[in-house]
């Protein structure tokens, strides 16, 4: 039956569209507990003070340490509730945290994002951004060379929702294209690939996310927003594991995911829903280790180039794989993309296979032989026993990691002491 109206506004009314327009309330960057992120500072700046609460009662120079897991109830908090703004608000700490606002300002100043939260872990973020997005039936695209925990993630749980993936190659735009069916939603990349550091041409990848429509998503881990502000590129969110290069100490486990704040928004009540919350006190830590965040990270840089050098030229290394040497095929892309700051991480082939490798590993008295990446000292292990551990060898060696292949971290210690240390291991094997 045709509804009848007095006049025309009232048609419009009962629409949406004048209701549509007449909503005051907009979306704000944040949440924060202040609003100023340094925005014209530096990038070293923006670590140190960005983010920071400065508590007006006690005056503590630096954010506390809100250890509470609830909060007191008043009429701002229950309208919140009810008009769909529970974010902006101080409830509950797996909605938000004070200690968790505070770093997630620092995050978003160093990312140039309206918004930022931080979970648990990676993987929390990683998943929470993925579900954020896709839905049943979604299809995404993604590449060959991924961190395991996020390939395990994709192969093994994503067809239980009704959803799937596509396998490509991270450098070659036409595969991912061919790749693009109906039912794409995303495609989902790490900017420097692990282990074997393929640069992805993000450029390209945010020119066919406009083309057909897809949200992009990359995970900018190895590179940080030091060397790489992925955003300013045009990509949607942009996921951190705060354990690595963020954190940068070894003494923690988060992620962080940044974006505007509509996306992020929709990444947060996923996140209500997985629980990936990160602790208190997790967040003092973080929001901590980045304050030195500029200055750790331009001697990883450094340290890496010159420890690239020596490897590259020692004859019992069979190959480097490092973006910023001469030798890498993506060198330029490198130059255009990243002005040669390619981060701490390097990769490489030993002479004598996985033996040989072990050998190293077993005898360096500096480089620390553990999983993860991103810490003051240097880290060193064989991706076939650990990041790719759950690969076949068969598809290892598909994706190009081969034996003796070696992934170094490369700390902040002294340059002269590191290339010291491998030379004298290197020269007894």
């Amino acid at each position: 039956m045709k509804e009848c109206f007095d006049n025309e506004d009232e048609a419009k009314r009962s629409n949406g569209s004048i209701w549509f327009n007449d909503l005051k309330r907009k979306r704000t960057k944040g949440p924060s507990l202040n609003n100023n992120r340094y925005d014209t500072f530096n990038i070293a700046t923006k670590a140190v003070h960005a983010g920071q609460y400065d508590d007006p009662l006690t005056k503590a120079l630096g954010t506390p340490i809100y250890q509470s897991s609830t909060f007191y109830l008043s009429e701002d908090e229950y309208g919140s509730i009810h008009e769909g703004r529970a974010r902006d608000e101080m409830i509950y700490t797996r909605y938000g945290n004070p200690s968790q606002w505070a770093v997630q300002e620092k995050i978003s100043a160093l990312e140039n994002a309206e918004s930022t939260i931080v979970f648990a872990s990676g993987m929390a973020a990683i998943s929470s951004a993925i579900f954020s997005i896709m839905d049943k039936s979604a299809h995404m695209i993604t590449s060959r060379d991924l961190y395991g925990g996020t390939y395990n993630l994709l192969y093994e749980d994503l067809q239980r929702f009704g959803m799937s993936v596509s396998f490509v190659s991270p450098t070659n735009i036409d595969e991912i294209e061919e790749a693009i069916t109906d039912d794409t939603k995303l495609l989902y990349f790490e900017s420097l690939t692990n282990p074997l550091l393929k640069l992805v041409p993000i450029e390209e990848l945010v020119a066919l996310g406009k083309k057909y429509k897809l949200r992009v998503v990359i995970d900018n881990t190895f590179l940080t927003p030091y060397n790489l502000r992925a955003l300013e590129l045009g990509v949607d969110l942009v996921i951190n594991s705060g354990t690595k290069y963020l954190g940068g100490h070894s003494d923690l486990v988060s992620g962080a995911v940044s974006g505007s704040r509509k996306l992020m928004d929709g990444v947060w009540g996923q996140m209500l829903k997985n629980g990936g919350s990160l602790d208190p006190h997790a967040c003092f830590l973080l929001e901590r280790s980045l304050k030195t965040f500029a200055l750790r990270m331009k001697t990883h840089n450094q340290n890496a180039k010159e420890l690239a050098v020596f490897l590259e030229n020692h004859p019992k290394i069979k190959r480097i794989y490092y973006p910023g040497s001469e030798s890498h095929p993506q060198y330029d892309l490198s130059l255009n993309m990243l002005q040669g700051n390619c981060s701490g991480m390097l990769s490489f082939e030993i002479i004598g296979g996985n033996e040989a490798a072990h050998k190293l590993s077993d005898n360096l008295k500096l480089a620390k032989q553990a999983t993860s990446l991103g810490g003051v000292e240097s880290l060193i292990s064989l991706p076939y026993n650990t990041s790719q551990a759950s690969l076949t060898k068969e598809q290892r060696k598909a994706i190009g990691i081969n034996d003796g292949l070696v992934r170094l971290s490369v700390g902040v210690e002294d340059i002269e002491d590191l290339i010291s240390d491998f030379d004298r291991v290197l020269n007894t094997l």
